[in-house]
């Protein structure tokens, strides 16, 4: 439903991103202006996806779909709807039945259709402002779609603003650092260092001064 999902992004993420924490976007010219594509980001807080779709413009929303976990947000019938409804998510299945089929196909079937995929590619909220190593579902993305741009960004204050298994957001200047475009590599692993390092990168940034 691409009108819940841009009244949702103007009535909920905007007000709290931009007016409850406040937001200092660094690089925010390499995101990419439209898809396919896919933004390859940290994962600390609920409040991520919300920060990640006020990255774009508002008419980009309903093409900008997040990859969640279909065991946590599809457990409840309400919290189902709201997330396929509102937030626009693709479903992934976790854990694989031997005949459940490929859990990237949603994925894929996005991509095809030009849109951009928000991903976690460390699979699931971590530790506060700590990073964990990355999940290789990403490189099969990348390696299908070789041409589409993977975005890294890292995004610094989340952790500490709503971690995990709290409900209320804290106010906290969040900082956002998007990295330079990568693209398949032609082998999984020199592919996912790459992207390990380049969000090890720009976590680093955290001490430079200057935001633009």
């Amino acid at each position: 439903m691409p009108l819940l999902r841009i009244l949702f992004v103007a009535l909920v993420a905007y007000p709290v991103v931009l007016v409850v924490l406040g937001l200092n976007v660094r690089n925010r010219a390499r995101l990419p202006r439209g898809g396919p594509a896919i933004v390859a980001a940290n994962h600390n807080s609920h409040l991520d996806t919300l920060v990640l779709f006020t990255l774009f413009p508002l008419l980009n929303i309903p093409r900008v779909r997040p990859v969640a976990a279909a065991d946590y947000f599809l457990a409840n019938r309400f919290i189902a709807w709201f997330a396929l409804n509102v937030i626009g998510i693709i479903p992934l299945q976790r854990k694989r039945a031997a005949a459940s089929g490929d859990p990237l196909a949603g994925c894929y079937a996005a991509l095809a259709r030009g849109e951009t995929l928000l991903i976690f590619p460390e699979g699931s909220r971590g530790e506060p402002e700590q990073m964990s190593e990355l999940k290789s579902g990403i490189a099969h993305l990348a390696a299908r779609f070789p041409a589409v741009p993977v975005v890294p960004v890292f995004m610094h204050g989340l952790g500490k603003s709503m971690p995990r298994g709290e409900w209320l957001p804290v106010p906290f200047f969040c900082d956002v650092f998007v990295g330079i475009p990568l693209h398949w590599s032609g082998e999984r692993k020199l592919f996912m260092d790459g992207l390990q390092d380049s969000l090890r990168a720009l976590k680093n940034k955290l001490a430079a001064p200057e935001h633009t």
